[in-house]
């Protein structure tokens, strides 16, 4: 989606948009991204912290990401983050992706742990969306991947505005 929204130079998806063009633009962004990983990428403040936190108190943390899943274990290792997460789910590790639920339904029977236990944390549409159509709470965050939208539009049941807030949110949850 953003290689042909780039190749149609608007958030809107030519119809007219070769196919072929778009297959092509598709490899030279995954090429470059491949050898690019993490050059520029920078870990939001306090999330190792908190993750680290959540885990100790006995949190079971998995990731599901609507990246290639190729690029997932890299960027864990450079941001020290492997050994957090019992399952990491790609974009491409099933059949659909966020917004689908199937993801995050997959996740809780790979876990064996009810959708009403589970927690989405997430700061992008895609996320919470993802979690209302599983019937799994989720938190969004004010920042991060978002399109540039204000968060709230998609009603999480929480909205924070910093990571290590999670800690107090979920240490009021019981």
């Amino acid at each position: 989606m953003l290689v042909e929204r780039a190749l149609s130079g608007s958030e809107q998806v030519s119809p007219d948009l070769d196919m072929a063009l778009s297959a092509q633009g598709l490899r030279l962004f995954l090429d470059s991204y491949r050898e690019n990983v993490c050059v520029d990428s920078v870990l939001y403040a306090d999330v190792a912290m908190t993750l680290s936190a959540l885990k100790e108190q006995g949190y079971r943390l998995a990731i599901v990401t609507n990246k290639p899943i190729e690029f997932v274990a890299p960027i864990l290792t450079k941001f020290n983050l492997n050994g957090l997460f019992e399952e990491v789910l790609g974009g491409d590790s099933l059949a659909r992706k966020k917004p689908d639920p199937l993801p995050l339904i997959h996740l809780c029977q790979l876990l064996d742990i009810p959708e009403q236990k589970c927690l989405m944390i997430g700061d992008s549409k895609n996320d919470i969306l993802a979690a209302k159509h599983a019937k799994i709470q989720c938190i969004g965050l004010t920042y991060g991947y978002n399109y540039g939208e204000n968060i709230d539009i998609y009603q999480p049941d929480l909205v924070v505005d910093q990571f290590s807030q999670l800690l107090s949110c979920l240490a009021s949850r019981g």
